[in-house]
Order: structure tokens, then C-alpha cells, then sequence
């Protein structure tokens, strides 16, 4: 190059200083951001967070009806764990239960039942979201304004008068890597003591053995359509005898008979298809069609 009254710039003449970190400001902006739409979003399903509401050990909402689906849809054998960070669904592996989840009940403007009404604090009345720092408590769900945790004296909830500990005051989607690791760590020790998140007893051994003992009963000479019903209506009763609250067996029910009703649709259609295949008859009688559709075939006595 030359002659044109241009040049050619160096390196250090276009790299004059590398980048820069972000300010407190910048990472404030984001993590409001962050909080705007996990306050609002369900972590789950992404859609609208809708009540009943509910959370896991870390603070993270959901709603209730995305958390059944997801633990209908769960394998026999479980999912990998380290397939689910890879795909940026780390927050599956905490729900293997109903038990893993608390419902949160938040307290709204007037006692209003709108999807669109605000949560505040019922006692501070300030508004819960992401400009304010929530709690709740283990294992009623009520949710407060974390002022009201150390300011208050005492450990029975204000709502219920239930008791409660302070490690087991849970922070809704904390910021705070602190508060995170605390959580972490109560998460660790409740499975050491055979707990979960909502202080009910885990699943033990107990049940797997109910389950083979059941496997083992002779159920031969019967129909297999009427044989697949029967353990299908089985599974899903004793899906739903365990739920003691009315609401949530009635949700679980019908998002149980969705999934039945979709499979038994899948498979009738899957069956129809492979018959089709291979049916014997065209559609065509054999003696008015030409030789074009009807085929040829060698006579049996035709010499080769």
C-alpha cells in the first residue's frame, strides 16, 4: 500500500487496552434484570408464575403444575445429573419429589385472588419482587420481607404461629453467593439425615420393596389390553394416594389422565400405521385390474 496517502496501522495502534470489568453498577443492572424476570417467569416451564407457587431448597419459584408434569415425565432410572448441567437444567436435578418443593404463600394487596395482584409483606406491607430482599419459612411457605426475620423475636411464624429454625428461613432467589452456599449446605445435611427440602422423610428402600413384591403376582390368563389398563389405573392411583392436600391429587390426577389419553392415542395410531404395511389386500380386486396394478406371476407348471 502506498501512494494514496493512507497507512497501514500496527497492532499496538489498534489495541490500546484490553477489557475492562464490569462496574457495581453494570452487575447491579444485570442481576435486577435477572431477578425481573425470575420473579415473574417460571424456572421450569418459562411460563408465568401462576399460584399455587412453589419452591426448592436453593429459593427458586415454580409453578406447582409445571413441577407435577416434570415429575410425571421423569425416567424409572432417573436422569444424569451431569446431563442436565449440560443442558442448563441444573435445577431438575433438585426435584424428585413433591417433597423436595414447598409451596409458597404469599400475601396479597387486599387479599385479592387476580394472577395480576402484587405480593407484599404482611407486616412491613412492602412489595415482594426484585427491589426488595423475601424469605420464607419451613415448612409452613409463608413468605415475609427478610427484615421481618431479624428484626422480629422469636421463632413461631407470624401467620401460623407454626415454629420454625433459622436455617430453615429460606431466601427467594437470593443474589448473594453467601446466602447460596448456606443453602447449599442445608440441602447437604437434610439428605444426610434422610430429609428433604420440606422436612418430610425422603423416599427410602421401603417402597422399592413394596414395588418388587407387587411385580411378583401372577396376573397370567388375562387379557393384555385389559392387563395394561389395570396396571396403568394401579400406578396411577398409587401416584395419587400419597397427596394428602385435595388440590394438588386433583391437579395431579388430570395431568396423569392427559398423559394416559395421549399414549393410548400414540399407540393406536403406531398400530394402524404397521397394519397398513402390512395388509394383504390392496384395495383392488384381483380380476378387473390390468396387468399394469394386478402384477405378473409365473404359472406353477412354466418351465425355467
Amino acid at each position: 500500500m502506498g501512494n494514496d496517502g493512507g497507512s497501514i496501522p500496527t497492532r499496538r495502534e489498534l489495541v490500546k487496552e484490553g477489557a475492562k470489568d464490569l462496574t457495581t453498577t453494570q452487575v447491579k443492572e444485570i442481576q435486577l434484570e435477572q431477578q425481573e424476570h425470575y420473579w415473574a417467569t417460571c424456572a421450569l416451564s418459562h411460563e408465568p408464575l401462576v399460584q399455587p407457587v412453589v419452591s426448592d431448597g436453593l429459593g427458586t419459584l415454580y409453578n406447582k403444575s409445571a413441577v407435577l408434569g416434570h415429575l410425571l415425565s421423569i425416567p424409572e432410572n432417573g436422569t444424569d445429573k451431569d446431563i442436565l448441567v449440560k443442558k442448563g437444567e441444573a435445577s431438575k436435578d433438585r426435584l424428585q419429589s413433591l417433597k423436595d418443593v414447598v409451596e409458597v404463600k404469599f400475601h396479597t394487596e387486599n387479599g385479592a385472588t387476580s394472577t395480576t395482584a402484587k405480593w407484599i409483606c404482611p407486616v412491613t406491607n412492602k412489595i415482594l419482587g426484585p427491589g426488595t430482599k423475601a424469605i420464607y419459612f419451613v415448612p409452613c411457605g409463608h413468605a415475609f420481607a427478610e427484615s421481618v426475620a431479624t428484626e422480629v423475636q422469636g421463632e413461631n411464624c407470624l401467620q401460623c404461629d407454626q415454629p420454625y429454625t433459622q436455617n430453615d428461613t429460606i431466601s427467594i432467589l437470593p443474589t448473594s453467593e453467601a446466602e447460596k452456599d448456606r443453602l447449599e449446605l442445608r440441602l447437604q445435611r437434610l439428605k444426610a439425615d434422610g430429609l428433604t427440602h420440606s422436612l418430610k422423610k425422603a423416599s427410602g428402600s421401603g417402597k422399592k420393596r413394596k414395588k418388587a413384591g407387587t411385580a411378583g403376582i401372577d396376573t397370567r390368563g388375562e387379557d393384555p389390553s385389559m392387563k395394561a389398563g389395570k396396571l396403568g389405573s394401579e400406578s396411577s392411583l398409587r401416584r395419587t394416594e400419597g397427596i394428602k392436600n385435595a388440590d394438588t391429587a386433583l391437579l395431579t390426577a388430570k395431568v396423569l389422565a392427559e398423559q394416559e389419553d395421549r399414549n393410548k392415542r400414540r399407540k393406536l395410531g403406531a398400530n394402524d400405521n404397521v397394519k397398513s404395511l402390512f395388509s394383504s389386500s390392496n384395495g383392488m380386486d384381483g380380476k378387473k385390474a390390468d396387468f399394469m396394478t394386478r402384477g405378473f406371476s409365473i404359472p406353477a407348471g412354466a418351465k425355467r
